[in-house]
């Protein structure tokens, strides 16, 4: 039996044959953010069924491949869908493409997510940058024999997703009259959606927006030494003594109007990254 070390290796095995370089970010897009694809110059697109290890997406409106190519003259990988805890699938494979992406070189993380909003500031169709997170998934990524060579034994978690790029995401928004905050995201398990108590516990504890995703990702990146940056586009609002059935078509169709927001942020924060590259040579 492979072990995730080899498992990593076959996958970019194919990849380099589709696509021979280094990204420099890798991209996974969340529910109804897919046309963020449409900026890329993509160079090669690969259905995760062509991927040894890749799981298959059967979320709504997720496509399921990778689409590799130039965005913001930084070469970028971008998944076009991700996978969930929900659909049964472990933690591990879950994360998996992370794992592939920073063996391709990646040094950055971007993450999006649709969520529920509980933070009664926030509006359906606000962009929230994710500042840190609560994890209620029930489980970890990282459980399990560690292997030295993917990252160390205790990664750290003070500060799980980069400051300065959240600040570089905030400044695009105010130059384009976005509303974007800086908040918490918590991660739980679904399918089903939350309880009243539920929202209100959540809120309590700290928590801005609520989704099932995202949080297992950025926990491999951290222990892969990957800088992150995530964005949450808030499609519901979530407020315990307000709340009406969730409606699934309006929930992506908030997320599919948000998209030119979030491309914007996206490239804002990609054109950050790239100025640092040509004024620090060394960490490109």
């Amino acid at each position: 039996m492979l072990d995730l070390y080899d498992k990593i290796q076959d996958a970019c095995a194919v990849i380099r044959k589709a696509w021979p370089h280094h990204p420099h970010a890798g991209i996974i897009l969340g529910t109804g953010l897919g046309p963020l694809v449409q900026r890329i110059d993509v160079q090669a697109t690969l259905d995760y069924e062509e991927i040894p290890h890749f799981l298959k997406s059967t979320a709504t409106s997720h496509r399921g491949r990778l689409v590799c190519g130039d965005l913001c003259g930084l070469p970028v990988m971008a998944m076009e869908g991700r996978f969930h805890m929900y659909e049964g699938y472990p933690l591990k494979d879950i994360t998996f493409p992370v794992r592939v992406m920073k063996a391709l070189g990646a040094q950055l993380l971007m993450v999006s997510n649709a969520c529920g909003g509980m933070n009664p500031n926030y509006r359906p169709g606000d962009i929230m940058m994710i500042e840190d997170h609560i994890n209620l998934l029930g489980g970890n990524p990282l459980i399990g024999i560690n292997d030295d060579r993917l990252g160390p034994r205790f990664p750290d978690m003070c500060e799980p997703y980069d400051h300065s790029l959240i600040d570089a995401a905030l400044k695009t928004a105010r130059k384009h009259d976005i509303v974007a905050h800086k908040g918490v995201f918590v991660a739980v398990a679904g399918p089903n959606l939350e309880t009243r108590a539920e929202y209100r516990f959540l809120r309590m504890i700290g928590a801005d927006v609520v989704g099932m995703s995202t949080v297992p990702e950025v926990i491999v990146a951290v222990h892969a030494g990957m800088r992150t940056v995530g964005f949450s586009v808030v499609t519901d609002m979530c407020l315990p003594d307000a709340l009406e059935p969730a409606d699934v078509a309006r929930i992506i169709a908030t997320a599919n109007d948000a998209e030119p927001r979030l491309t914007t942020l996206v490239t804002g924060v990609l054109e950050h990254e790239r100025a640092h590259a040509v004024s620090n040579p060394k960490r490109s």
